[in-house]
């Protein structure tokens, strides 16, 4: 298969690019914004075309969660329009697509795991424009995927377990929020089911994917910090409505990964044990 994965410089994309030596048997584009500019509608069609890409994977997106509340346009042009251009593009040419969601999609009120059927009801600038990116992928190409996932992090890019492993050495005490209930999704486990899902065939329909497992951002954070043998910053649970932030966050969005289970076969590593993994390479990157 020739595969176009747009956002290659980011967490999942580098991920992508990673376990792309293990699938030699794809070719591979890797473009991110610098290659080609996903919001040009003539240079998406082009691309697609030259190249007679069969599977397109969208890993950009605007992910700045607050910044998006004062940022709708821009937002809303790469999480919405560019995944719209990239599945017409992909759908002239005969092309799958596989668009990356997120849990935001949901306001986080529920208090079981979310199913692919679960009604949407975003209440953020960045949810309702990722929502609007799917509904964009599934009208206008039928060969489509939508995977929604949450709390991603990996050895590249920012991201909190990145983020808690600094503050976790250079701070005694650290405050973080305990009534946020969510599962963290190592990226290389993600980009691990997006080619079980080319590799098997894709099978059109939204679905959910994370590590297994429930956790809050102050487990994630303790656990973190143990796992790298962090002993001298004081972890503390926090309120949400003590750490003040512009956008909502979910309360509580646990996804139930049943259907990409038993559709394509996969098994899901615990959280803990992918996050382990995860430190453990970043401490030999060190």
């Amino acid at each position: 298969m020739r595969i176009l994965v747009t956002g290659a410089n980011g967490q999942l994309g580098n991920e992508m690019r990673e376990l792309a030596k293990e699938n030699p048997q794809h070719t591979y584009i890797f473009t991110d914004v610098q290659e080609l500019d996903i919001c040009d509608e003539l240079a998406v069609r082009a691309c697609i075309a030259d190249n007679q890409v069969e599977v397109v994977v969208n890993c950009a997106a605007y992910t700045a969660v607050d910044k998006a509340e004062d940022n709708q346009e821009l937002c809303r042009k790469l999480n919405e329009e560019a995944p719209g251009i990239l599945a017409r593009a992909a759908q002239a040419n005969g092309a799958a697509m596989i668009q990356i969601s997120t849990d935001y999609v949901f306001d986080g009120t529920a208090y079981v795991p979310y199913t692919e059927e679960c009604e949407t009801c975003p209440n953020s600038v960045y949810g309702f424009t990722k929502l609007g990116g799917e509904k964009e992928v599934m009208q206008k190409c039928e060969k489509a995927m939508v995977i929604r996932t949450a709390w991603l992090y990996s050895i590249y890019g920012n991201n909190f377990v990145k983020t808690m492993l600094r503050l976790g050495r250079e701070r005694e005490s650290l405050g973080v929020v305990f009534d946020q209930i969510g599962t963290p999704t190592y990226a290389k486990d993600l980009a691990t089911a997006i080619y079980a899902a080319i590799n098997h065939g894709i099978v059109p329909g939204i679905y959910h994917f994370s590590n297994e497992g429930v956790c809050s951002w102050y487990d994630f954070t303790v656990t973190i910090h143990r796992l790298a043998g962090i002993d001298t910053c004081k972890v503390s649970p926090l309120h949400t409505d003590e750490y003040p932030a512009k956008a909502p966050r979910p309360h509580y969005s646990v996804l139930d990964k049943a259907k990409i289970k038993r559709t394509f076969g996969i098994e899901i590593p615990h959280w803990t044990d992918s996050l382990d993994a995860c430190i453990k390479k970043l401490k030999v990157e060190n």
